[in-house]
């Protein structure tokens, strides 16, 4: 990220968050806590949480609270076979700190750091259809950054083995700039 787009970040954040950092593997079990009170995200065993700190950790940032604790995470990676496409797996804010933008300035210091160079020019993410919060959130981020929005049936629901799954709907956004 660019000492201007630092800046812009530290700019848009609110007061009361410290910072926001790439995560670190002690940051697992917070982040975790965090997407299991969000009691909307599919939870992933803690083990992968930990795991991705340490794996996806420069596609990935959380934001910490005055206590150095994480209090909201952006998980992401690149898709292999599409190198210029950041997929962004979750967005989750702590309870007590929602309401307040912090996500999409998450998603703006994240995308910022990984579009900072050659690579990257796309973000991917799939949304169930009653998700309005993370529409809200990609929508307008697309929007701020003057960057096309498609959207498309990824995995129909009956494609999951639980029976019951709303289909996944990939939202993409680009291109992004530097």
């Amino acid at each position: 990220m660019t000492a201007a787009q630092e800046n812009l970040v530290r700019a848009k954040t609110p007061s009361e968050f410290l910072e926001i950092a790439t995560p670190r593997v002690e940051d697992g079990a917070a982040i975790w806590r965090i997407a299991r009170d969000s009691e909307v995200l599919d939870l992933n065993s803690s083990y992968s949480y930990l795991l991705w700190c340490r794996d996806f950790a420069a596609t990935s940032a959380v934001a910490r609270g005055s206590d150095g604790e994480p209090i909201a995470f952006v998980t992401g990676y690149v898709r292999p076979d599409r190198p210029e496409a950041l997929v962004v797996w979750q967005v989750a804010v702590d309870h007590a700190h929602r309401g307040r933008g912090l996500a999409g300035v998450l998603l703006d210091a994240l995308t910022a750091r990984v579009t900072d160079g050659p690579g990257i020019r796309e973000i991917e993410t799939t949304i169930t259809p009653d998700n309005t919060a993370s529409d809200r959130l990609f929508t307008s981020y697309a929007q701020r950054h003057g960057a096309r929005l498609e959207r498309e049936v990824l995995f129909d629901g009956e494609l999951f083995p639980e029976g019951t799954h709303q289909p996944e709907v990939l939202y993409r956004i680009g291109p992004l700039s530097a």
